[in-house]
C-alpha cells in the first residue's frame, strides 16, 4: 500500500532507513535509485518498498540520524526518467506506483516498488546479469546477488541447489561404505522400522540423492561426497571443507605473536565431524565445577550447555556455504565461544528463531534431519537462546554479513548480572538501569562493542525498540556509490571500566567471575584467563574527552542515545565500523 511522503519522513526521522524504506537526494535517476528498486523487486516476503526521493541526511546532524527536505527540482522528468529505466534497463520491466506530494513546502517523490510475483523472479539490470544484477533488500542496504541467492529468488521455479550438483572426475568409488553403515546405524536408532533400511547401498543412496544415474553410471552429488565420501575424495573435492577448533588464550584474535592459539582440525564425512568436532569442544571446553548443598562428590558442568554446543556445530554445517572454498572456525576465547562459518544466513536476520527453516543445502538438512541431528523447523536459533537463559547466561548472539560471506554466533561464558556485574554497573551510574540496558553494557565490556542486531538479541526485541543509538551517516560504498552505508556499532571508550577497573576516580569494583559465587571458572591445573589486559589500544590516554552533544535546531531537539547517557554519568560510546581490529577477518 502506498504511504504519504509525511508519513514515511516520520518514520525516518523515528527509526532510519530499514529494509522497507530508502531516501535520496535523487537530482537524477542514477545506478543507486535502480538498485534499490531491484532489491524491493525481489526481496522474498517483503511487499514491496518505498522510495522517498527529494530527502537526504542532515549533513549538519551530529550522529548522522536526521533527514531533511531537499525536494526535486522538476517531478515531471525525474517522473519520466524512473518510469523508462524501470522499463528498459531490467530483464524484465518493473511497474512502479509514483506520487508527487509536497512536504515542508517542497516537492518529492513517493516511489512504492512492489515485490515482483515469485515466477518473474529475478528481477537484475541486465548490464550486470546474473548474479550480481540481482540486488537483494539486507536490512537498509541494497545487496549485490550471489549464487545463493539465486536459490531463493528462484523458489517459484525449478532450480538445482549446489549440494545436489555432480562434480567432474566422481564416481561410486568416492564413497566410503563405513560413512554409509554410519548413517544406517543413527538412521535405525531414530526409526528402527524405516524402510530404507532394507535398501541396498547404491538405492539408498539415490534415495537420499546422494547420487544421481547419468547414463548407465552412478554418479555421487555433492551432499553425497560430503557425507559419505572417502578422506582422498574430501581432499581432492573440497580442499578447505574442514572444522577448525582453536583455543586463543585470551580475548583477542592475536594477543600473543609468540604462541598465537592451538588449532585441532577435523577432516571426515558431515556425520562423522559434526561427533568429533562437538566432543573436542566439550572435552576441552572450560569447565565450572559446584558442590551442592549436602553433595558428597563434586559436579562436573560445562561452561555452555551440551545442546547449545550441538545446535551451533549442527547450524554450521548444515547452513554453510560449500561454494566458498573455507572453513569452518570454532574459535575459544577466554570469554567466549566463536563459530563461524562461510556464507551469510538466507534466512534475515531479523527472523532468527521464527518458525520455518531456509537452508542452501536441503539434501544435506535432510538427511541430518532423519538421523536426529537436526529438526529442519528453524528452532536451532531458539532453543539456543532460550538454553543459554535458562542457565542464566547471556543471550548469544548472531551476526549474518555478506562482505565477508559469513555467519557468526557468540556464546559469552558470563552468568548474567552476579554481584560483581552489579558492582561494575554501580560504577558507571547511580541511576537504576533496566535489564536490557544492563545486558547491553555487559555485552560491550565482554565484545567491546555491540550493534543493533547484537542488542536484538541478547533483549528479543524488535528494531524499533533496539534503536539505542543513532544510524550511520550515508557514506560511498565500495565502489563509490552514494548512500550505501556499512554496518555501524556501539563500542566502549577507553575509560569505560573494563574487567576490575573503576571508572573516572569511582571506587573500583571487585574482581569480576565468571560464575556466581560459590563456582569456580578453572578445572584444576587450568588457568582461562590471560593476564589482565590494557583498557587502552596503542596511542591513547586514559582520559577521554566526553563527546559534545550536536547543536539543537529549530523544531528539534538535540540528538540523543538512551545507550550512550545512562543516568547522571554518561557511559562514553563511539560509532565504530565492523570488523573490529584485533578479530579474524572470515572463515575463508
Amino acid at each position: 500500500m502506498t504511504r504519504t511522503a509525511e508519513d514515511l519522513l516520520q518514520e525516518l526521522l523515528a527509526v532510519d532507513e530499514s529494509h522497507r524504506i530508502e531516501a535520496k537526494r535523487a537530482s537524477q535517476i542514477d545506478r543507486s535509485v535502480m538498485e534499490t528498486v531491484v532489491a524491493f523487486s525481489n526481496e522474498p516476503g517483503l511487499s514491496g518498498g518505498h522510495l522517498l526521493l527529494g530527502v537526504e541526511r542532515d549533513p549538519q546532524d551530529l550522529f548522522g540520524t536526521s533527514y531533511r527536505v531537499t525536494g526535486v527540482a522538476d517531478p515531471d522528468k525525474l517522473q519520466s526518467e524512473l518510469a523508462s529505466q524501470c522499463a528498459s534497463m531490467l530483464n524484465r520491466p518493473v511497474r512502479p506506483r509514483i506520487s508527487v506530494e509536497t512536504v515542508r513546502g517542497k516537492t518529492v517523490l513517493v516511489v512504492f516498488v512492489p515485490e515482483a510475483a515469485a515466477a518473474e523472479k529475478p528481477v537484475y539490470l541486465s548490464r550486470l546479469g546474473l548474479p550480481r544484477g540481482a540486488f537483494r533488500r539486507v536490512g537498509s542496504t541494497d545487496q549485490q546477488g550471489s549464487e545463493d541467492d539465486l536459490v531463493a529468488l528462484y523458489a517459484g521455479h525449478q532450480i538445482e541447489t549446489f549440494d545436489g550438483a555432480v562434480l567432474p572426475d566422481t564416481d561410486l568409488s568416492d564413497i566410503d561404505p563405513s560413512a554409509v553403515q554410519e548413517y544406517r546405524r543413527l538412521r535405525e536408532r531414530a526409526n528402527p522400522s524405516a524402510d530404507e533400511l532394507a535398501w541396498s547401498d547404491e538405492e539408498l543412496l539415490r534415495s537420499l540423492s546422494a547420487a544421481v544415474r547419468q547414463g548407465d553410471e552412478l554418479r555421487p552429488t555433492v551432499a553425497g561426497l560430503l557425507l559419505f565420501g572417502t578422506g582422498p575424495a574430501l581432499r581432492r573435492c573440497f580442499p578447505m571443507m574442514r572444522i577448525d577448533y582453536i583455543r586463543v588464550p585470551g580475548r583477542q584474535w592475536v594477543e600473543d605473536p609468540e604462541h598465537r592459539f592451538d588449532t585441532l582440525e577435523v577432516r571426515a564425512p558431515l556425520l562423522a565431524a559434526i561427533r568429533r568436532a562437538e566432543g573436542a569442544v566439550r572435552d576441552e571446553l572450560m569447565q565450572s565445577f559446584s558442590l551442592p548443598e549436602g553433595a558428597l562428590a563434586r559436579e562436573d558442568e560445562p561452561a555452555l550447555p551440551l545442546r547449545v554446543i550441538r545446535e551451533a556445530i549442527v547450524n554450521a554445517v548444515m547452513h554453510r556455504s560449500y561454494r566458498i572454498h573455507g572453513a569452518i572456525q570454532i574459535i575459544r576465547y577466554a570469554n567466549r565461544l566463536e563459530v563461524r562459518n562461510p556464507g551469510h544466513s538466507i534466512k534475515a536476520e531479523e527472523q532468527l528463531g521464527e518458525p520455518g527453516s531456509e537452508t542452501r543445502n536441503p539434501r544435506i538438512a535432510a538427511v541430518l534431519h532423519e538421523v536426529n541431528v537436526a529438526e529442519t523447523k528453524g528452532s536451532g536459533i531458539r532453543a539456543m537462546r532460550e538454553l543459554m537463559q535458562a542457565h542464566d547466561l547471556l543471550p548469544p548472539t548472531f551476526e549474518s554479513t555478506r562482505r565477508p560471506d559469513q555467519f557468526v554466533a557468540t556464546f559469552l561464558f558470563h552468568h548474567f548480572l552476579g554481584p560483581d556485574d552489579l558492582a561494575w554497573l554501580r560504577a558507571l551510574t547511580a541511576e537504576t538501569l533496566s535489564d536490557e540496558e544492563a545486558r547491553a553494557l555487559v555485552v560491550v565490556r565482554e565484545l567491546g562493542a555491540i550493534d543493533n542486531a547484537a542488542y536484538r538479541n541478547v533483549n528479543r526485541t524488535d528494531t524499533l525498540n533496539a534503536s539505542v543509538q543513532p544510524a550511520p551517516a550515508a557514506r560511498p560504498g565500495p565502489a563509490g556509490h552514494e548512500g550505501q552505508r556499512q554496518p555501524h556499532l556501539l563500542r566502549a571508550r577507553p575509560w569505560l571500566p573494563a574487567r576490575g577497573a573503576g571508572a573516572r576516580g569511582l571506587p573500583h569494583p571487585p574482581a569480576r567471575r565468571t560464575n556466581p559465587p560459590g563456582r569456580s571458572t578453572n578445572p584444576p591445573a587450568r588457568r582461562t584467563n590471560p593476564p589482565a589486559q590494557p583498557t587502552n589500544p596503542p596511542g591513547t590516554g586514559t582520559h577521554a574527552h566526553r563527546a559534545r552533544p550536536a547543536p539543537a535546531r529549530a523544531g528539534h531537539p538535540a540528538p540523543t542515545s538512551r545507550a550512550a547517557s545512562v543516568g547522571a554519568r554518561p557511559v562514553q560510546l563511539e560509532a565504530a565500523q565492523r570488523p573490529r581490529a584485533g578479530e579474524p577477518a572470515g572463515a575463508s
